[in-house]
């Protein structure tokens, strides 16, 4: 796979060492246990995968080389970059400036923006009415476009849906950056529908098989399906494709949940004329810290701390993954535990943050599952690891626990 060059102040000389290790001990990614470091007082369960994936690190090496090669210009990001704060943060320190929010709301007005300004295209990609804009400024769209390539995979199958006549149900948050730009490019080719979760697939199958009113889907899917989108007519023959961080079991589990549904309507033998078998469209690296999430709870342990943007759909789904079976901290660094005691953290579901004292049991030694989402950097995941050592007395030396550790995986 590519490398990427990387400012060195997103590198951890402990968490980047750990995944070195991890990759040459197992290359082929076929082993997705935890890391464990024994601390004494207190060991950490750390995921196998997670951290900055392919996606982000092609963003961040095109947005730094934009500012290296463009001293003298003004900078623009159409929108974040990538969720993470920290990063984001550092580019506005950098000069680089906003057009938009994660919402879609105008920061910078579209008649500042000059033809021979550089703008920016983040991770997520952009809608193509969007695109349309800056290219009517005279802005080169494509020159740092960093549009993750996974998420262009998802744009290509929804237009070979498209050509193949089938109506396209995108799983995924209806106000985020990378389903709106899906959502701009397959309405272009065919019926377009976004759903959130799989309630709302249950009540498209109860209105598929008649069991409810076609008002319904009006007014549950406002302003999330396409003009002239008709129940009887466009719910015939389905695609499902999916926002590229949402939960893969939740995506299979909608997309088997409507096949069922229009088996049921047309006939088994008919099926494949009526549902397009398109597989998960989830990108290699959500996959992965999925994965590896379930494999750390398959580990007795007394927290969880999920580190990451709160605006990060594939941050929120690890947490709400870990939050089934044991206490769980959302937090975005280390900046947020204030001491033994108190932790500040954020609730994915009330959108607010909240305060939790006590949030460390007292009993000893102590099991925190460590893990972060795939925008979040190695330093950050290290500074939460090094502030949580640092409640405890008498803890072994950090270079001698990844020593042991690498010594018991060899052996």
């Amino acid at each position: 796979m590519k490398k990427f060059d990387i400012p060195e102040f997103y590198k951890s000389s402990i968490i980047t060492e750990l995944k070195e290790i991890r990759k040459e001990l197992d290359p082929r990614k076929k082993d997705f246990s935890p890391t464990i470091l024994d601390f004494g007082p207190v060991r950490f369960l750390i995921a196998r995968h997670f951290g900055f994936c392919y996606g982000v690190e092609n963003a961040i090496e095109i947005s730094y080389r934009a500012l290296e090669e463009n001293p003298d210009k003004k900078i623009y990001l159409l929108s974040q970059m990538i969720h993470n704060p920290e990063v984001n943060r550092d580019l506005v320190n950098r000069g680089i400036s906003f057009i938009q929010d994660t919402e879609g709301n105008q920061i910078t007005p579209w008649d500042e923006i000059k033809k021979d300004n550089i703008v920016i295209i983040p991770a997520f990609g952009t809608t193509l009415e969007i695109e349309k804009k800056l290219n009517s400024i005279g802005i080169e769209v494509h020159k740092y476009d960093t549009t993750c390539p996974f998420v262009e995979r998802v744009w290509k199958k929804s237009e070979k849906l498209g050509m193949d006549e089938y109506t396209i149900i995108i799983h995924g948050k209806h106000n985020h950056e990378e389903t709106k730009a899906t959502f701009s490019r397959s309405k272009l080719n065919a019926p377009s529908l976004i759903i959130k979760d799989y309630q709302e697939a249950m009540l498209l199958t109860d209105i598929i098989l008649g069991n409810v009113d076609a008002a319904e889907f009006y007014k549950v899917f406002k302003g999330r399906h396409t003009d002239g989108f008709d129940v009887a007519r466009d719910l015939q023959k389905v695609g499902v494709i999916n926002q590229t961080t949402m939960l893969a079991q939740e995506t299979q589990h909608i997309a088997n949940t409507i096949k069922e549904a229009l088996e049921k309507k047309h006939g088994q033998e008919k099926d494949k004329n009526h549902f397009a078998d398109t597989r998960d469209t989830l990108c290699y690296a959500t996959n992965d810290n999925q994965e590896a999430t379930y494999a750390l709870l398959k580990h007795k342990a007394d927290l969880a701390l999920v580190v990451g943007g709160y605006n990060s759909s594939n941050t929120s789904h690890i947490v709400e993954l870990c939050e089934s079976k044991l206490p769980t901290y959302f937090i975005s660094s280390d900046q947020e535990i204030e001491n033994d005691a108190t932790l500040n953290h954020f609730d994915w579901r009330g959108e607010k943050r909240i305060r939790t004292e006590n949030y460390l049991p007292d009993h000893r030694p102590l099991t925190i599952i460590l893990t972060s989402g795939a925008s979040c950097p190695d330093i950050t995941i290290e500074k939460v690891l090094q502030k949580l050592l640092s409640f405890f007395d008498d803890i072994n030396e950090i270079d001698d626990v990844i020593a042991k550790f690498k010594n018991q995986s060899v052996a």
